[in-house]
């Protein structure tokens, strides 16, 4: 049997090398969170950890991770945080690296979906319904952002079985989140019929968003501020700031960085709890960030 090249070497052992560094990713975690603290030289060593792994960024989580560490290393978000998000991110992986795989694909599938219906600059009945059926055989993507909020959206167009020109326009506007076309004239044509469109990030069209008294929670990075920025701010506006999603969250408020952010990525462990919480009858709304500064401008 004739050796490797050093390339094909790699190309075998890369799962290995990937499932090695993702472990000692996770007891590096596990022992830094066995005070519940976590300290500057603490999130250096994550960052030494990433710099060692960089040449593996392209490799799927890998990003995911290094995202997280960067953003800490900035500031932008809590190194407690930082802990949870990467050690929840380890856990999808090792707990069924087939279908962590599978999930990313598909919903890459799903974007692609997205980008050929607004390729033409229009969105037709037989599109919104051929998009409808694939979501329905694809519902092994409940609890992944952004397939419950597209599903969610296309099945109260389609509900009475028509479907009127708002509705059309509520769902390019939508969907123009998540696609870059390449075609500026059409991208731009689109921009002009939306910009006077309302819709949530996450969520439902036109959020209705009331804080006084109200329970927000941050996740994600922000292009706005920082976090404590907008803790702050929510506070003064009458807001209860938290730091955790729990049942008496009434707002998750999602960053993103400018990132669509099409598999759960870095913020999907607030994310894929205020779902599964809403699944199961809870009123948790999730908002963009952009949304949420659009309606307390007034307020301000």
């Amino acid at each position: 049997m004739s050796k490797l090249n050093k390339n094909e070497l790699a190309v075998v052992t890369s799962k290995a090398r990937a499932d090695k560094a993702i472990n000692s990713l996770k007891g590096i975690l596990l022992g830094i969170n066995l005070d519940q603290e976590v300290n500057e030289k603490e999130v250096l060593e994550l960052k030494k950890w990433s710099d060692n792994h960089h040449q593996m960024i392209n490799r799927n989580p890998f990003k995911e991770f290094m995202t997280i560490i960067d953003e800490t290393v900035s500031s932008r978000i809590p190194a407690t945080e930082t802990i949870k998000d990467l050690f929840w991110l380890c856990q999808k992986y090792e707990g069924d690296n087939y279908y962590y795989n599978a999930v990313t694909t598909d919903l890459q599938t799903l974007q692609g979906i997205c980008h050929g219906i607004l390729a033409d600059g229009v969105i037709n009945e037989k599109e919104i319904f051929d998009l409808e059926k694939w979501l329905e055989k694809n519902t092994h993507l409940n609890t992944y952002y952004p397939y419950d909020e597209i599903r969610s959206l296309v099945l109260s167009i389609v509900a009475d079985g028509e479907i009127d020109e708002e509705e059309k326009l509520v769902l390019k506007a939508y969907l123009n989140q998540f696609v870059n076309l390449e075609n500026s004239e059409t991208s731009k044509q689109i921009q002009r019929e939306t910009m006077d469109v309302n819709i949530s990030g996450h969520c439902t069209s036109n959020p209705d968003i009331h804080i006084d008294g109200k329970t927000f929670c941050v996740t994600g990075v922000l292009q706005s501020g920082n976090r404590k920025e907008l803790e702050k701010l929510i506070d003064g506006l009458g807001g209860i700031p938290t730091k955790n999603v729990t049942k008496k969250t009434d707002y998750l408020i999602v960053g993103d960085n400018g990132n669509p952010a099409w598999a759960f990525a870095c913020y999907g462990r607030k994310v894929e709890k205020a779902l599964e919480m809403r699944k199961t009858g809870h009123t948790i709304c999730l908002i963009h960030e952009f949304d949420f500064m659009d309606a307390i401008e007034d307020l301000r």
